[in-house]
C-alpha cells in the first residue's frame, strides 16, 4: 500500500515539477515548487526520514518560498517605480 501512495506522490512530483517549467506566471511557479518541495515532505515522512522531511519542510518549503515571493515583490516594486 505504501509503494502504491510513494508512486502517486512521486508521480504528483513530476506533474508539479513540470507545471512549474511551463507555467507562463512568476507566482504560478513558485506555488508549484512549493507544491513539488511539499511532496517530498510527504515522501521522506514515508521513508521514514523525518529529520530529512523536518529540514525539507523548513528550508525547501518555507525558506526558499518565501525568498522566491519577496524577490517577485521587490521585482513589481522596482517594475512600478520605473
Amino acid at each position: 500500500m505504501i509503494d502504491i501512495i510513494s508512486i502517486i506522490i512521486g508521480l504528483l512530483m513530476i506533474v508539479f515539477a513540470l507545471l512549474a517549467i511551463e507555467s507562463k506566471k512568476l507566482l504560478n511557479s513558485v506555488i508549484f515548487l512549493s507544491i513539488t518541495s511539499l511532496l517530498s515532505v510527504v515522501e521522506f515522512v514515508i521513508m521514514k526520514a523525518p529529520d530529512v522531511a523536518i529540514t525539507q519542510a523548513v528550508i525547501g518549503s518555507g525558506l526558499m518560498t518565501s525568498l522566491f515571493l519577496f524577490t517577485l515583490m521587490s521585482l513589481q516594486k522596482r517594475g512600478e517605480g520605473e
